[in-house]
Order: structure tokens, then sequence, then C-alpha cells
């Protein structure tokens, strides 16, 4: 299992969590606008970092970066906000997606299994509309 992320004290405290399975994961702290994999993945899971991308530069590069470091029969799980989410995420403006633009976004390199908007109800008793897709990258 292969993980990159995006906040590394995010990242310590779900390895806390794991406590001795954390082990069994790589985990990358990189610049998702900058990101530079140096392996293949069967998957890739980003939960709340492709939202930030907000320059079609930085997102075009993600994508390639993405699809060129996913194995054929891979899958990706991308967690953004959906469009009836914020407008900023902690001060930062943010990119918001519906089903389709995501799939939009990444269908030249992946099919899409299945979306669902799922609402967040953070700590500051505020609620947040997320977007969670699958998709597979073909054989």
């Amino acid at each position: 299992m292969r993980s990159i992320g995006y906040n590394e004290a995010a990242l310590e405290r779900v390895q806390v969590r794991l406590g001795e399975r954390a082990q069994l994961v790589k985990w990358i702290v990189a610049d998702a606008a900058n990101v530079e994999p140096t392996e293949s993945y069967d998957l890739w899971h980003d939960r709340a970092a492709f939202h930030f991308l907000t320059e079609q530069e930085d997102i075009v590069h993600y994508v390639e970066a993405l699809s060129g470091h996913v194995r054929p029969g891979g899958a990706v799980i991308m967690g953004t906000f959906s469009e009836n989410g914020p407008d900023k995420c902690s001060g930062l403006t943010i990119r918001k997606y519906s089903e389709e633009s995501l799939s939009l976004v990444l269908s030249h390199y992946l099919n899409k299994i299945r979306c669902i908007t799922v609402d967040h109800h953070t700590p500051f008793n505020t609620t947040q509309s997320f977007l969670f897709c699958g998709f597979r990258k073909p054989m």
C-alpha cells in the first residue's frame, strides 16, 4: 500500500492512529502542484489536495503525474470540495468540482467508476460538501 500526502502534520496523526500498521505504508510528503513520483502505484488516493490546485498549469501537471504513475488497471480515489462546498479552506482559495467537471479533467486518462457527495460535519460545527469519485486506469 502506498500514499501520497499533502500535509505532513495530518500524515503524522494518521501514522500515530495506525500504530505498527503505519510501517506498511510508504509515506510521501509533497507539494501537490509539483509532485514528481518516482514509482508507480496500484492506488492513488487524494483526499482534499486536488481542490487546492486553482491554476490550470498546476492542475495539468498533477493530472499528468497521476496518470503517468498509476499502473494500468490501477485505481484513483479523488476527494474534492463539491460545487456546494466552501469558496476557501484554511484561508486558501479552492476549486470546486461537480461529478461532470471532475470526470472531464481526468477522462483523458481514467474511466469513472462512481461518484458520491458527502456532507462532512467539522469539529467547528460547520458542514462541508465533498465529492468523492473512483476511477480506474485502462489496461
